[in-house]
């Protein structure tokens, strides 16, 4: 179906920017927090994956191939505004009581 092949691209693009920043977190010791995976919502690195991902597909040309991606998205990461990041950072007060006010449930965010 025509959604399963665009989500492949992209949950493609998402495993390979997981797999980078991992092996980058470890090499430089920088410690990462649990995360449930039943709360994505919450997680600020999920908006940073998703516009790390619209930038990759705006890209003129748009990475080719596999080979062509892991530069790209090290280019692209490095081009994220750090008020964008800032700004994720700042909102998780706002994201708690969002949560905690929808008793675990949906929330904006």
């Amino acid at each position: 179906s025509s959604s399963s092949s665009r989500s492949r691209p992209h949950s493609t693009c998402v495993a390979l920017c997981v797999w980078i920043c991992t092996q980058f977190l470890e090499a430089e010791n920088i410690p990462v927090l649990a995360w449930p995976a039943s709360s994505p919502d919450m997680s600020p690195i999920e908006h940073v994956w998703d516009a790390l991902d619209r930038r990759i597909r705006q890209r003129v040309p748009v990475p080719a191939n596999i080979q062509q991606l892991p530069t790209a998205i090290e280019e692209e990461w490095s081009n994220i505004p750090q008020a964008t990041i800032d700004n994720l950072i700042n909102s998780m007060r706002r994201r708690c009581v969002a949560l905690h006010e929808a008793n675990g449930g949906h929330t904006r965010y």
